[in-house]
């Protein structure tokens, strides 16, 4: 990144309670119109949506709010409405106990709640009931879980349980398993020095992975260490993390479950944010370019093959005042929605 926007970054990450490596520059964005810039359409009042899962069906989309109050929205694929889907009068909440026993109760939801959401990962159950997990910010740092029962009109949001994160540990991202447990990553420790943040920037390893089951609490993955870990990914067969190094521009893999860990890193040139898998069997990374020396930023997006880790670019725009700051990329339909860790809006491109 340019000198002006690393100052900017270490600057926030000195006085952020959210844990983030990612700051607003100073020009405003313009006032959201869903007809977008030319190629892009928008999808507005959003609160930083910084990633999105499609909910199976292809109906519905969930997103974080990374800023203001904060939450998960749910966006009508075919008209684009955005509905507050938690806190909402609709949402429900249920403590699933068994698997959750140690949460405390459910995340604030009130006039001043402190609920912004950030990863995002949502398991498909056997029907029409699937599991949302969420990594959450502001009062207690935390994965939420809740239900997503897609058989009304408006699918129906019940809150089931939390995992406290241990301190220092700072959640970025996370991925559910099918026994209820997930993987998160350790981006950023919280109360570290701004000293400690700048070497993460500098590609300075800092975090790492880790996973959690009822019952076993949570576990440190061996040889998982990495510069602002973000993204997260597993393989189909459970044998691979696929996960994103932001702080050092790069890619890695890693082997799950067994034996001495296997890793293999490459870099991919831009600070690479989420993670998601393409329908075609690879992986989408997106996130932002930015070196000391650059004058300007662009949101980028790459096809990784899991098996060879070749790499192809797909999609890299200027960032500009209509949209910025690139995250995510899901595949919706014959197009890509692309989240942001800032502003109040989607962009909506053509797949390649």
């Amino acid at each position: 990144m340019h000198a002006r926007l690393v100052l900017a970054i270490v600057g926030l990450l000195a006085s952020s309670p959210m844990l983030s490596a990612q700051a607003p520059p100073a020009p405003p964005m313009t006032e959201c119109a869903t007809a977008g810039p030319r190629g892009v359409k928008l999808i507005c009042n959003q609160q930083a949506p910084e990633d999105l899962v499609v909910v199976p069906g292809a109906q519905w989309v969930v997103a974080s709010a990374y800023s203001g109050t904060g939450g998960i929205s749910l966006i009508r694929v075919r008209d684009r409405t955005s509905i507050g889907a938690y806190p909402a009068a609709a949402a429900r909440r249920r403590l699933d106990e068994k698997k959750y026993s140690e949460c405390p109760g459910p995340p604030d939801s009130g006039p001043e709640a402190r609920f912004t959401t950030h990863g995002l990962w949502l398991q498909p159950g056997t029907s029409t009931m699937h599991t949302l997990f969420v990594v959450g910010h502001g009062s207690r740092e935390s994965i939420e879980v809740f239900e997503i029962d897609t058989r009304p009109a408006t699918p129906v949001v019940t809150w089931i349980g939390c995992v406290i994160a241990p301190e220092p540990i700072g959640l970025n991202s996370v991925r559910g398993l099918p026994d209820g447990g997930f993987i998160a990553t350790n981006f950023l420790a919280r109360d570290i020095s701004p000293a400690a943040r700048e070497r993460m920037l500098g590609g300075e390893k800092n975090g790492e992975l880790w996973e959690w089951h009822t019952g076993a609490g949570w576990k440190k993955v061996p040889g998982s260490e990495a510069s602002g870990a973000n993204g997260l990914e597993i393989s189909n067969d459970g044998k691979w993390y696929y996960v994103a190094a932001w702080g050092s521009q790069s890619f890695f893999r890693l082997s799950r479950n067994g034996g001495a860990p296997m890793r293999d890193e490459i870099r991919l040139g831009f600070r690479v944010d989420n993670i998601r898998w393409a329908k075609d069997g690879s992986l989408f990374a997106a996130g932002q370019t930015g070196t000391r020396d650059e004058r300007e930023t662009a949101s980028v997006i790459v096809k990784i093959n899991p098996g060879t880790l070749t790499v192809r670019e797909i999609y890299r725009r200027t960032d500009d005042a209509a949209f910025r700051a690139g995250t995510v990329a899901v595949e919706v339909g014959t197009d890509l929605w692309v989240g942001s860790y800032l502003g109040d809006r989607i962009a909506i491109v053509t797949a390649p």
